[in-house]
């Protein structure tokens, strides 16, 4: 982490974050994966933070902890110019309020990835097929924290219209930070077994499961992994920058086009800019840099609202190779 980092001004906060994108001649940042959830959700969210709850395992210090409109002006500062709310559903019938809310978070910040919830109830499959229609760009499940598995009768019809809409789900599955009995990768794997042109974006690329999560996106086509807090010095916990293998960076520079940047804005004990310096110092090179940080999440989700597909109109080519 940079020198002091925890003690950054926001003023050097947006400094430094702006001399990142700018150096690699991006117009920003497009991040696929953080939250904005109703006040009374957040609080009771930030409550388990603050008390390092059970499915935590640690202390873990909230950096941001502004008002919806101040975190908004936060990220448009830093120039995220499109960001999610990835609301979800820890419980039966709560999903219809977090989307409502989410709906309405999208028409008051119209650059924001419309984003919306699901988890497996009798009427799951009505809400989340109206969800598409009605426009929803990205979705999100939190196995962990819900306690169901993926696979579960009551989804698969679900699984079987976003394939079919082509609409990306988030999915934390994977056993960081405290696993249970229905994380890991197995039950994705199966559930894209039965539907391979799903687009699952694997939240935190599926730590600490690196390896079976690049296996995913190697053979299922639509398979993304977003870059939510990995190689960060937090993932340690120690505060030493953290070590990889060189398979595992020879795999991450080969499917450079099915790596985005997410970074769990605002839940995070670091500033915004920590994220961008643990990519930047994996040694993979701008072009990798520029594929992560905007190509590959405007070719998914758009660069501008309502323009899924589009990609920066520049020299560089998907992927980040000049043309």
């Amino acid at each position: 982490m940079t020198e002091a980092a925890g003690d950054l001004s926001w003023d050097d906060e947006v400094a430094a974050t702006t001399a990142f994108w700018q150096r690699l001649g991006l117009p920003g940042l497009l991040d696929v994966h953080t939250h904005f959830l109703p006040p009374p959700v957040q609080a009771k969210v930030w409550a388990q933070f603050d008390a390092a709850g059970p499915k935590l395992g640690r202390e873990w210090p909230i950096r941001y902890r502004g008002s919806v409109e101040e975190r908004v002006a936060q990220l448009r500062e830093l120039g995220v110019r499109r960001f999610s709310t990835l609301p979800y559903a820890h419980r039966p019938g709560i999903a219809g309020y977090l989307n409502d809310w989410a709906a309405q978070f999208k028409r008051e910040v119209p650059e924001s990835l419309w984003s919306a919830t699901l988890y497996p109830e009798p009427e799951v499959a009505a809400y989340v097929a109206a969800g598409i229609e009605a426009g929803v760009e990205i979705w999100k499940v939190h196995v962990q924290v819900g306690e169901f598995h993926l696979d579960d009768p009551l989804l698969d019809p679900v699984w079987a219209v976003l394939a079919e809409a082509g609409t990306p789900v988030v999915v934390h599955a994977g056993h960081a930070p405290v696993g249970n009995d229905y994380t890991g990768p197995a039950s994705s794997a199966r559930v894209l077994e039965r539907h391979p042109g799903l687009a699952m974006v694997v939240a935190h690329m599926g730590a600490p499961d690196f390896t079976e999560s690049l296996d995913l996106a190697a053979r299922y086509e639509r398979v993304r992994l977003d870059t939510t807090m990995v190689f960060t010095d937090f993932d340690l916990g120690d505060g030493t920058p953290p070590t990889y293998a060189d398979a595992l960076l020879e795999r991450l520079d080969r499917q450079r086009d099915r790596i985005l940047l997410g970074t769990d804005f605002p839940t995070i004990p670091y500033p915004y800019v920590h994220q961008l310096e643990s990519l930047e110092r994996l040694g993979l090179g701008d072009d990798w840099l520029r594929a992560v940080c905007w190509d590959n999440a405007a070719a998914l989700v758009g660069a501008e609202p309502g323009t899924p597909g589009q990609e920066r109109p520049a020299q560089e080519q998907p992927g980040g190779r000049r043309g």
